[in-house]
C-alpha cells in the first residue's frame, strides 16, 4: 500500500464526496477539493462548476499549485441527475447533465494529467449502476455515466504504466443526491442503500494501491441493489 499524499476530489462538499474527503483525511492523505459550494470540513478547496469546462480545468491547476505541484490521486464524485422522459427534460437540462457528470470529468482529469504522471499517482472515476444498466426516464445520466465507464476504460489502455485508473461503478447511497427529484423518482423509504462511508472506504483502498498494481473496476453497491446486476 502506497502512503494517499495529496488527493484531489470532486464534489467534496457532500454525498459520496464529502465521505470521501474525511476517509483519506482519517488515512492520513491531504485533501483537495473542488465543489460549487463550500466544504463544511476545513479543506483546501476551489468553488467551480464542473458544466463549466475552462473553470474546472482552472480549480485543477489553482489546487495542483497550492499543493505544491504534486497530486497524487483524483477521485471524481461530482454529479447531477434530471430525471424525466426525454420530450419532458428541457434540453438545457439534458445538456447539463452530460457537461457535469461526463465532460466535467474529462475535464478535471485532463488538466490533473500531468501532476499524475509525475508522481505515478491514481485516478478513481465515478460512473453508476446505471453506466452498465439502462432504465427509462434517466437517458442524460445513463447516457452521461455509460460515457464515464467508457472513458475510463479507454484512460485505462491509454495510461497503462504511467497512471492508475479505477472505475467505482457504485449502487444507490444514503445521500442528498435524491432530495430535489419528484417523489416518483426518489427510492422508496424503506430502499436499502449503501452509507457513502463505507463506499469511501472501497476508493480509499484504490487510490492506495502501488504503482503498478491496478484496481481496474469496483461495482460496490447494497447487497439488493436494483439496478445491478
Amino acid at each position: 500500500m502506497r502512503n494517499l499524499g495529496n488527493i484531489l476530489i470532486t464534489g467534496g462538499a457532500s454525498g459520496l464526496g464529502a465521505a470521501v474527503t474525511a476517509a483519506v483525511r482519517k488515512n492520513g492523505g491531504t485533501p483537495y477539493v473542488i465543489d460549487r459550494v463550500a466544504p463544511e470540513a476545513s479543506v483546501d478547496y476551489v468553488c467551480a462548476d464542473l458544466a463549466d469546462t475552462a473553470a474546472a480545468e482552472q480549480a485543477v491547476r489553482e489546487l495542483v499549485e497550492r499543493a505544491g505541484g504534486r497530486i497524487d490521486g483524483v477521485f471524481t464524485a461530482a454529479g447531477t441527475d434530471a430525471c424525466g422522459a426525454l420530450d419532458q427534460v428541457p434540453t438545457a437540462k439534458w445538456e447539463n447533465v452530460i457537461r457535469v457528470n461526463l465532460l466535467g470529468t474529462v475535464a478535471v482529469v485532463r488538466a490533473a494529467l500531468p501532476a499524475l504522471r509525475e508522481s505515478k499517482g491514481t485516478v478513481v472515476t465515478c460512473a453508476s449502476t446505471l453506466g452498465i444498466k439502462a432504465v427509462g426516464d434517466a437517458t442524460a445520466y445513463c447516457a452521461s455515466k455509460f460515457g464515464v465507464v467508457g472513458f475510463t476504460r479507454a484512460l485505462a489502455a491509454e495510461t497503462a504504466g504511467s497512471v492508475g485508473v479505477t472505475l467505482l461503478i457504485p449502487g444507490g447511497m444514503h445521500t442528498a443526491f435524491f432530495d430535489d427529484r419528484d417523489e416518483q423518482y426518489k427510492p422508496p423509504p424503506d430502499a436499502k442503500l449503501n452509507q457513502p462511508e463505507d463506499v469511501a472506504d472501497a476508493v480509499v483502498f484504490a487510490l492506495s494501491q502501488p504503482p503498478g498494481c491496478e484496481v481496474r473496476e469496483m461495482v460496490v453497491c447494497a447487497s439488493v441493489e436494483g439496478s445491478w446486476p
